[in-house]
């Protein structure tokens, strides 16, 4: 069987897991806040990849562990990650319109409540984080909360969006535009891996090697990224192509050209693998993902 097949047979079962946990974790049926509880699930609980939550549970699968007993945590990193896409999406960001097809959330709930949105689920991905603590001894939640809260900050996913902002129209170096990549998407990759090997009880060892695993990952998700930005078909992407190009941000298709960036992509993939060698078909998964990273077409 091809791995993509593989990764779909293993993917459907624990896709199917965590949306039934977020629709349990995002219901409300309280009068009190209006809108606001259904921003936040239309933000959440719409069609996408939930790759981030299932690197976690993938990590932890890969050392032993178990899918339902990392749920809380792999929940929380999908709404950190809409969160992102929320405030990504504004006008004073992005200013996108569409996301996976449809109207973006201040699109159709108003610039105000897609703000208050992406806050909330923000502060509800804390709230989960700590409920991990039900399933896992109390210092293996708080080593997860401290790597998820560097991850989402001035150090991680916030600290690289404003460079990619900033950085518009400005000749970037390679390094410089490597660091924006390794924050702006890398971080919270990284941190979901990690947090579900923390969470399965990951040796030094293990830890170290999915370190190197997560960020090669991430910069192969996000090269892919920038290369599909150019060359997908808006309804691959569910959103507007070519847009990066027209806000001259910095990518590695601008700086390298699309073949070099898939070379790039390819080296960090292979290193990913590598990063993989003393482990067990248990980290399957692992290979099948770093694959889809920079085979995916949307």
């Amino acid at each position: 069987m091809e791995w993509q097949a593989r990764l779909q047979e293993y993917l459907a079962p624990r896709v199917v897991l965590v949306n039934r946990a977020l629709e349990a974790y995002l219901a409300y049926d309280q009068p009190l806040p209006r809108q606001l509880p259904e921003a936040m699930r239309y933000a959440a609980l719409g069609a996408g990849k939930r790759l981030r939550p299932i690197l976690c549970i993938a990590a932890a699968e890969a050392l032993g562990g178990n899918a339902e007993r990392v749920l809380p945590t792999a929940c929380a990193l999908e709404l950190i990650h809409a969160f992102s896409l929320v405030h990504d999406d504004l006008p004073a960001m992005d200013n996108d319109r569409l996301r996976r097809g449809q109207p973006t959330v201040w699109v159709k709930y108003g610039e105000a409540m897609a703000i208050l949105a992406g806050d909330a689920l923000f502060a509800k991905a804390f709230e989960l984080i700590a409920r991990q603590a039900d399933f896992s001894p109390a210092e293996h939640v708080v080593a997860v909360l401290h790597l998820i809260a560097d991850a989402t900050g001035l150090q991680g996913m916030c600290g690289g969006q404003a460079e990619d902002i900033l950085s518009e129209g400005e000749t970037v170096s390679a390094e410089q535009l490597r660091a924006i990549h390794t924050r702006k998407t890398g971080a919270l990759i990284r941190a979901s891996v990690l947090s579900g090997a923390l969470l399965a009880g990951a040796t030094p060892h293990q830890l170290s090697a999915l370190d190197a695993y997560s960020r090669a990952l991430g910069l192969a998700f996000q090269i892919t990224d920038d290369i599909l930005n150019e060359t997908a078909t808006p309804e691959q992407l569910g959103k507007p192509v070519g847009s990066d190009r027209a806000r001259r941000k910095a990518t590695y298709t601008a700086l390298f050209g699309i073949e070099t960036a898939r070379a790039h992509a390819r080296q960090a993939y292979q290193e990913a693998l590598s990063a993989l060698c003393d482990f067990d078909q248990r980290a399957e998964p692992l290979r099948w993902l770093a694959a889809y990273a920079v085979e995916r077409t949307h």
